[in-house]
Formats: structure tokens, C-alpha cells, sequence
């Protein structure tokens, strides 16, 4: 099982592919276990990609004390001297998406193309939906609460007059976790969402010197639009493309994934 020892912790990761380097950084509570997930995708058939299970989750450690967004970004960064990586292209995803901005803005030299993908900048640019202040709900409660934000065509309406599709979406979005009986698996989980609230990059985000495509979905509620309006008035040179979907818009709209990677490319 490939583990780096970074920061005095332990992180489990998955490589895949050849060519340009990327590190994959994903969302709340991902977890590489969980298939089919991006080490399925056409991204680690395309270049030397590396994905990782964060501090707190997955087969990561997951200590309780109180993680920070610099946290991530310092394992970000300490994972690529592991791999003996000086720079690569990364993509950060939702969450992953937030890791990649710190990561950029307290390591500029090791980032040299980002795609920021259904993220959010916070503070004044606009934060992304408040995880942290549902966690008292599960199963289909949650997944009731959240399917409008996580694709905002999901309405009451909609549900009312699609109900196959609804009861489908919902038991798809309400699947237990197949882990949570895990050591600590909730405490960091906790612990992720506590950092993710704290996220506000917004005043630094104009120092980004290198390409960057923001790609997002139309219809997302977690990540809204407005927020990717934003993030491309801040970072300069940016390029922003909107996509048919919500919050899992690479997987609905497939010119997405084809699109994310011709700009890593570059």
C-alpha cells in the first residue's frame, strides 16, 4: 500500500499513467476506496497522475486536533517531494479545488498549470455551501437536504413530476458509508469540514501567475455560479467554462473532462 510519510503523518496514495505530472486533489470526504472514482477516468490514462486521500480520510491518519487549509496545502506539497516531483499541473476538485489554492499561493513554484474545478474562493468572493452545519443529518435526510444544491434543476417541482428519477437520484445520493465504523472516520471527517469553513483566499488570489481554467456547472448550488464570476475577476489571465450539470458536472456533461484535459495539456 503506497504511503508518504508527510508532516508528521501518514498519506495513502494511488498512481496511474504516463506523461506530464498531475496531482488530483478531491473533495469532502473522498475517499479512493470508494469506486469508480478518478483513478477510473480518462485523466490517469492521459498523464503521471497522482491522487491522494487527505488527512482525515480514507486510508490517510486522521489525528484529532484542528486541521487548517494550510495544513492541506503543505501535504499537497510535501506529498510531491515524496513522489520527487519539483512542479506539476494539479486539478482540485469541490473541496480538493480550495486545497489548490493555498497550495498555489504558499508553493507558487511547484504548480505550473490549475484547473480549479466547482470550487469557491470564500470571504468576499462567495463560500462555497456550509457543509459543516449539517452534519447532524444522514441518509435521506441529508440526501433530501442537499440534491437542490448539489443540482439546482432538482426542485420540489421537478421531484414531483419525476419520481422514478427522483426515488433514483435519491437513493444513489442516500448510500450509507460502507466505512464509518471505522477508527476516527467521523472525527475526521469533522475535522476536514472544520477547516473547509475557514476557507478565504479571496485578498491573495490575484498573486496566481500561472494558467488557470475555472470549470464549473451551470446548475451547481454548492459552488454557484456567482462565485466562479468571481474567481475569474480575481485571478488574473484566468479562463472560466461553464458546463451542463450541477455539482458533479464531469460526470454529466462529458465535453468536460475532454476539455479539463486538453488545458493541462496545455
Amino acid at each position: 500500500m503506497p504511503i508518504a510519510p508527510v508532516n508528521g503523518l501518514n498519506l495513502y496514495y494511488e498512481r496511474a499513467g504516463t506523461g506530464e505530472r498531475l496531482l488530483f486533489i478531491s473533495g469532502t470526504g473522498a475517499d479512493l476506496r470508494n469506486r469508480p472514482n478518478q483513478m477510473d477516468g480518462p485523466l490517469a490514462r492521459t498523464f503521471d497522475m497522482v491522487a491522494y486521500d487527505q488527512r482525515g480520510l480514507g486510508r490517510s491518519d486522521k489525528p484529532d486536533v484542528r486541521y487548517t487549509m494550510a495544513d492541506y496545502a503543505d501535504d499537497a506539497a510535501a506529498l510531491m517531494d515524496h513522489l520527487g516531483w519539483p512542479d506539476a499541473r494539479v486539478i482540485g476538485v469541490s473541496f480538493g479545488g480550495m486545497v489548490a489554492q493555498e497550495l498555489i499561493l504558499r508553493h507558487p513554484t511547484r504548480v505550473t498549470r490549475l484547473v480549479l474545478a466547482c470550487t469557491s474562493p470564500g470571504g468576499a468572493g462567495g463560500s462555497s455551501f456550509p457543509f459543516h452545519t449539517i452534519e447532524h443529518l444522514t441518509g435521506e435526510d441529508r440526501a433530501r437536504h442537499l440534491m437542490p444544491f448539489s443540482d439546482t434543476r432538482l426542485t420540489a417541482e421537478w421531484a414531483a413530476a419525476n419520481p422514478e428519477a427522483f426515488a433514483q437520484a435519491l437513493s444513489v445520493t442516500a448510500a450509507p458509508d460502507p466505512y464509518a465504523d471505522e477508527p476516527n472516520r467521523q472525527v475526521g471527517a469533522h475535522r476536514q469540514l472544520e477547516a473547509r469553513a475557514d476557507h478565504d483566499v479571496w485578498d491573495r488570489l490575484p498573486a496566481i501567475a500561472v494558467p488557470v481554467l475555472l470549470a464549473a456547472g451551470r446548475f451547481d448550488g454548492v459552488a454557484p455560479p456567482e462565485s466562479q464570476l468571481n474567481l475569474a475577476l480575481q485571478i488574473p489571465g484566468s479562463v472560466l467554462q461553464f458546463f451542463k450539470g450541477g455539482h458533479m458536472f464531469m460526470l454529466q456533461d462529458r465535453a468536460a473532462m475532454p476539455t479539463i484535459a486538453a488545458f493541462l495539456k496545455g
